[in-house]
Order: structure tokens, then sequence, then C-alpha cells
């Protein structure tokens, strides 16, 4: 069997969390072609393919995640040495995918804690609102909407948030403030595009108010709220982004609501990594502080 090299496990390491080769090549300093040529040498190495094609880029085979452990070990053991005696002191990236609003609420917040403590820690945030993928190739946690299906992670809810209908104080003074579920029929709805909605959790708009026509839809849950403050109808928002504001007032609050939760799920190799492990703690820390309706985590 050809000899292993320590560096060709590193770069592996690197294309997993990246799930690419050209952002690999970049933060590691390489070309693509050089990155390619070490995984080829890792994989004649091993006897294996260790990555395979993806719909999201490279993902790992089952030789692929042992060898991946190799690399987590590896790495581990060269922060320890560049860290000196300090060996609580973090240097890792950590790279995860959440929605608009957890990203800017909690996310954000739990990033500037993390790295007052921790100053040589990289914390990249893909902001995004779909299921939890199949295949974690370049992230190393997610925050999805509702309860996932996964394989190979573990998913724990870490909080839960109202939707209710909102108007501006100037919109329902114009447009009148609606008293049953039959004065909807007259105010457009700000909410999701139902088409590219990949949420089931999400799709309580057709359920809640189903007689509703759209006025203005998006992908971005801050586009509902500036929408919504602008007059353009009534929202459906979470309550929590909704009340900072004081220029928006919830209709009908009795009838038209519906409870949705965070889950965070994270790769079981990914958690043995310190920093994904201490950036677990701290977004279930900020998000129990920020989110007002919260579950017990």
């Amino acid at each position: 069997m050809p000899r292993v090299s320590a560096d060709d496990f590193l770069i592996l390491l690197e294309v997993a969390r990246a799930g690419r080769y050209t952002r690999a090549s970049e933060t590691l300093g390489l070309s693509h072609t050089t990155v390619a040529r070490r995984i080829d040498s890792l994989e004649r190495a091993l006897g294996g393919r260790v990555l395979m094609r993806s719909t999201s880029g490279w993902d790992l085979t089952p030789l692929g995640r042992q060898a991946l452990r190799t690399a987590e070990r590896l790495d581990e053991a060269l922060h320890e040495l560049r860290s000196g005696a300090d060996e609580t002191l973090l240097d890792d990236v950590v790279r995860l995918s959440t929605p608009d609003a957890f990203s800017v609420l909690v996310v954000a917040p739990a990033a500037a804690r993390l790295r007052r403590r921790h100053p040589r820690l990289s914390i990249e945030i893909v902001s995004s609102t779909r299921p939890a993928t199949v295949h974690r190739s370049g992230l190393d946690l997610e925050v999805v909407v509702g309860e996932p299906r996964v394989l190979r992670a573990d998913a724990v809810k870490i909080a839960s948030y109202t939707l209710g209908l909102f108007g501006s104080r100037d919109y329902l003074a114009a447009q009148g403030t609606p008293a049953s579920v039959r004065d909807l029929t007259t105010h457009g709805l700000v909410y999701f595009i139902p088409s590219m909605l990949q949420i089931d959790d999400l799709d309580v708009g057709r359920r809640v108010v189903p007689d509703m026509r759209e006025a203005v839809t998006s992908t971005n849950v801050f586009a509902h709220v500036a929408a919504t403050r602008a007059g353009a109808g009534l929202g459906l928002i979470p309550t929590f982004l909704a009340r900072q504001h004081e220029d928006l007032i919830q209709v009908m609050p009795d009838e038209i609501t519906a409870t949705v939760g965070y889950w965070l799920v994270t790769r079981v190799e990914a958690l043995r990594r310190p920093a994904v492990a201490a950036t677990v703690a701290e977004l279930k820390a900020v998000a129990a502080t920020l989110l007002p309706e919260r579950a017990p985590v």
C-alpha cells in the first residue's frame, strides 16, 4: 500500500468542510489541480473512493467518513500545538446554514460572543430557508424550520416561535381592521412565495388564511416585515420580529396563529470538534435569551 500523507488527510478535511474543490483550494492557498491530485493520491493510498459527487458538491463516502475522523484528530493535534499553553483557545472555521431571521437575531450575536473569547475562531453564516440537506458537505451545522428527517446526523429542537397576522397602524386605519375570517378576503397577504416554499411547516398561509389573495410575496422574511410596514397588506410574520416595530398591530390573534420550531441539525462527526460543540452551546444560550417563545433543549 502506498504511504498515506498527513497533508492529504488535511486537504480532505477542508474539501469535506467546503463541499467544493474550488473553495477548499482558496482556503488552503493551493490550486484546484493540486487539491484534486492530492485527493486522488489519498484514494490510491487508502484503496477506494473518499468523495463522491452530489447535487451540492462533493460528499464523503463511507471510506471518506473514516478518513475524515483521522483528519479531524490530526487537525486537533496541530491546533493544540499552535495554541501552546492555552489549550482552550479555539482556532477553527465553523460554517452553518440558517434562516434569515435566526441568522440575524441569534447566530450573529452568538458568533460575536464566541469571537470575543476565541479571536482565532471564524464563523461562516449561509442564509437559507430550506429543509435539512441529505448531503451535508460544506456545512457543520444547519438550523431549519420544522422537525427534519435526517440520516447520520443529530437533530434537536432549539426554539419555537409563533406566526401572527399583522398590519401597519396606517394601513389598518385606512383599510379597516378585520374582525372575522370573512373580512380577510378584502385584504392582500404578505408572505412567502407559494411555489418556492420548501418548508412544510411554513406552508400555513393557505391553511390559516385560505381565502386571502397574495399581495407581496418574498423568500426573505425581512421583506415580509418591510412590505407590511409599508402598507402592502397584512403580513403573516413571526411575532418576535413584528414586536420590534411599534407600528405593526396584530389582528385576530386568537383566530390566526401558528407555532413553528427551529431545529438544529449537526453531523455526528462534526460534534467531535471543540469549535462546533462550542458554537452549538452558544446558539442555544442566545436563542434562549432572545427568542421569547422558546422550547426547552
